[in-house]
Order: C-alpha cells, then structure tokens, then sequence
C-alpha cells in the first residue's frame, strides 16, 4: 500500500508537467538601418530575449556592421545590445540575432489538469507596478470605468475579471484608420478598438486605478497553425497580482480573436510567443538622447542624436522537431 501511495502521489505531481505544452523553434531578429550620412555618430539599441520562468532562450549568434555590447536597463531589467560609431563609415548598417527558445505555457490560476506556477513579489515589487505610465493613466475617465465595474466584488481576482471582461466586451480588435498601437489608454478606451497594445493599457490602467498591480510585456506571435514564416509584426500582452496566486497573466486581445478562449486568456498565456521586454516609458542603457520608449521591441536607432525612423525590420521563425501546439 506505502509503494501504491508513493506512486500515486508521483502521479499526480507529474499531472501538471505533462499537462503544460512547450514549443521549441528558431527566432531570426534582423534588421537595416539605411540612409545614413557617412561622419554622422550612429547608436543603435536592441531589445534582447533572455530566459526566465517560461521561456529558455539561447543565443546562437548576435552578428553586425557594428560591434555589440550586452547592457541592462534598471528599472525592468531589459536587457539588450548596443552599437555605436561616432563616425559612420557606410550608408547601411546591417545586424541579426539568431535565438534557439523553448516557451511553456504559462498558467498563473489553477485549472483541470494543471496547476498554477506562482510568481510571488514583494509588497515593494508589486506597488512598483501601480503608478501611471505617460498614456496609461491611474485617475479620470478610466478610473471611474473601473469603480463602476468592480462594483460588489470583494477579491481581487474578482476584480481583475470584472475589468478583463469590461475589455473583452466593449472593444474590437481593428487596426484600420489611425490611432491604434500607441497604447493610448484614454484613446482606447473612447474609440473601442485597437490592436493588442490598447486592449492592455486600458486593462492596466483600470486594474492599476483600483490598487491591482499590473505590468505590460512584450515580444512577438508566432502563428499556431505554421511551422515556419516571417513575422509581420509584435504582440504584447499583460499580468495583475494577486497576493494569492502571485503574477496572474491575461491576454485579452488573444482571447478576442478567437473567444472560445475567453476563460482560458484570464490565467494563461499559451506557447506561441516570445517575450523580449517589459515596461513602458523606458531609458535605454546607455540613456538614449530622444524621449522615453513607449515600449521597446523593435531596433532604436539614433543619428546625431535624433530618432532614427529608416529601419528595414525582418523577423522570422521556424519551429524544431517535436514542438507542441496550444490548443486550449
């Protein structure tokens, strides 16, 4: 009987690890910067994917026109690679970054089948992720949205989900005309639509304006249906905290384009992504001359010190053997 419980109790533990799903691929980071006057000071900044909880990722060569040096910035810990040359020798500077990343669901609530992995802070860390960003604001119209909507509810995870599904329902995925991408809270907001960027500062700016600690994450999608392809372009996404069950992570707009997984998108974050940084409104390592990135996943490139807008982005994947699909 002891043998039979020793299994039983292994069984079970095992449950969650078989039940999470992981996808292994190839991520190519490239870019061109061109145009540039020769004898013009160039510096360029790029975001850097680096493992962490559910994701590992390996670097399999970083190559330039420039030389590049690993920094960190410190308010997020972003990392990420600098080059510069006072004096630009050629009108185009070419850079690729080539990782090897293996990205497991992420399941922050508990659920048949799986249990949570928790991401516990600080009281300090947590509150950190409660003031506003320069177009996510904490007080206003979006402050009042949220009273109304956490109306009766006690916890904060009833909260939260008040709030998810206040986003979920009144806005639309809908990248036409202009406006949308800034991750313009109040924009969002009032126009109803947006791409991922603006479902999740109106979702963090509510969540932060009720005292639930939310932070905003980026990287890219990668397609769930396709071993291989370029990618257009980023995908973002959010988490709150919970004192319970730590760093709880929510994808609305995810969850929008296809809403058969509307409850799945409150507590999870499936496989087909990498992360690359955190934050909004950030100075780079080192400090960039122009204003605060309002986030920060495609090359920043300066010239004399002004932002540099002639950048040719290609960013590809391509799956290894024996990957899984998310098909929650």
């Amino acid at each position: 009987m002891r043998k039979l419980a020793l299994f039983v109790f292994a069984l079970i533990c095992a449950l969650p690890a078989l039940a999470q799903q992981s996808r292994h691929f190839t991520f190519h980071y490239a870019f061109t910067v061109r145009n540039v006057e020769p004898g013009q000071k160039i510096a360029i900044w790029i975001p850097q994917a680096h493992s962490d909880e559910f994701q590992d990722v390996t670097i399999v060569s970083a190559t330039g026109d420039l030389p590049l040096k690993t920094t960190r910035e410190s308010r997020f810990g972003d990392t990420m690679y600098y080059a510069v040359a006072d004096h630009a020798a050629k009108s185009e500077y070419n850079f690729e970054v080539v990782y090897d990343v293996v990205r497991r669901e992420r399941i922050g609530l508990p659920r048949p089948g799986a249990q949570p992995v928790l991401l516990k802070a600080s009281a300090k860390q947590a509150s950190a992720y409660l003031a506003p960003d320069k177009l996510v604001p904490v007080t206003g119209k979006l402050a009042d949205l949220a009273t109304v909507q956490v109306e009766g509810k006690t916890t904060t995870l009833d909260k939260a989900r008040a709030i998810y599904d206040y986003v979920f329902t009144t806005m639309k995925y809908d990248k036409t005309g202009t406006g949308w991408g800034r991750g313009d809270a109040e924009w969002a907001c009032d126009s109803k639509r947006g791409n991922c960027t603006d479902f999740h500062s109106v979702f963090i700016s509510m969540a932060r304006s009720q005292h639930i600690p939310a932070r905003f994450e980026i990287g890219f999608p990668l397609p769930a249906a396709k071993h291989s392809g370029e990618i257009s372009g980023y995908h973002c996404w959010a988490e709150f905290y919970d004192s319970q069950y730590g760093w709880v992570p929510v994808d609305i707009s995810e969850a929008w384009k296809d809403q058969t997984k509307r409850d799945y998108f409150f507590g999870a974050h499936d496989v087909n992504r990498v992360q690359f940084s955190m934050g909004r409104d950030l100075e780079l390592s080192p400090k960039q001359a122009g204003d605060p990135l309002n986030y920060f996943v495609y090359p920043y490139v300066e010239v004399s010190g002004k932002k540099w807008e002639n950048v040719a982005n290609k960013f590809s994947f391509e799956d290894v053997g024996g990957s899984e699909r998310a098909s929650r």
